[in-house]
């Protein structure tokens, strides 16, 4: 039961990590109020990684920033370690 809450979970927050990729490149690009950096690292620090990461390769958005080629993939690769961890702590595999 709580795998099936966690994984609309993910979906929602990855969509999220999507989403708000196209909407600051969108943003950029028209000259507007920009999402701040630190709540797109936010989202991908509250399980949106990888919809970040995905995001950031569609709209070609933050690629040029070490910040975000680096950051993004490091927790991403931090929240894949954890979640293994756990499930395997808790007996789930």
């Amino acid at each position: 039961m709580y795998l099936k809450w966690l994984a609309a979970y993910l979906i929602i927050i990855n969509l999220c990590g999507i989403l708000s990729m196209y909407m600051d490149k969108r943003r950029a690009r028209n000259h507007q109020w920009r999402i701040p950096e630190k709540t797109l690292f936010l989202i991908a620090l509250l399980g949106g990684s990888a919809g970040s990461i995905i995001g950031m390769k569609m709209f070609r958005h933050k690629t040029k920033h070490w910040q975000f080629t680096i950051g993004m993939p490091a927790i991403f690769i931090m929240q894949t370690a954890l979640f293994f961890f756990f499930l395997h702590f808790f007996h789930i595999i």
